[in-house]
């Protein structure tokens, strides 16, 4: 825990101590530690340890994490790209999600070829959003061409297949959840 860290404890507790309505005295009564400790502590003055913290936090009826300031961690997704065939996915959310988020990159279809669906079928929900380019998703018997900005919901057990349409490769994000949880969203229509 960095040092800068440890100088907010001594406010934290004189917060809580406030909150529970007692008086330096009464916590030092209950403690067993001397109220000009529990102000020096309170005001900075005394570097916190935890023959001071335990029994204070034991007397505020708190967990030390409401005490002691956690360290935010890093919230940046390390990078990773991989590819499976000509279809390039990278990784936007931690493999410790509860969903799984992707960018993927589908190549173009080229002029004058039919590409035939093959529908899959897994477990789980997918939402995806289209951020270029058009994309062919065929949903069951269902066929549909979605363009930038247009987003699709779909429960991943019913066969399903996607392609880009058109001249160019389609850039989207997909997230998806194995366990089937939809995925709730309020988002506007992109203007036409």
């Amino acid at each position: 825990m960095p040092d800068d860290s440890l100088s907010l404890i001594g406010p934290r507790l004189r917060n809580w101590r406030e909150k529970r309505s007692m008086t330096l005295a009464e916590l030092s009564a209950t403690t067993g530690i001397s109220a000009s400790t529990l102000s020096r502590l309170e005001a900075g003055k005394r570097a916190p340890n935890l023959e001071l913290v335990v029994p204070i936090a034991r007397a505020l009826r708190l967990e030390l994490d409401d005490i002691v300031p956690r360290a935010a961690p890093d919230p940046r997704v390390p990078r990773t790209t991989r590819r499976v065939g000509e279809v390039q996915y990278e990784n936007l959310s931690p493999e410790s999600s509860p969903v799984q988020t992707y960018k993927v990159t589908l190549p173009a279809t080229p002029a004058g070829v039919t590409v035939v669906p093959e529908p899959k079928v897994h477990d789980g929900q997918e939402w995806l959003y289209v951020l270029s380019g058009r994309l062919r998703l065929v949903i069951g018997q269902q066929e549909v061409t979605l363009g930038p900005g247009e987003a699709a919901e779909f429960d991943t057990r019913i066969p399903h297949w996607l392609s880009a349409t058109g001249a160019g490769p389609v850039e989207m994000i997909s997230i998806f959840s194995k366990e089937g949880k939809r995925i709730h969203l309020r988002a506007r229509p992109a203007a036409r």
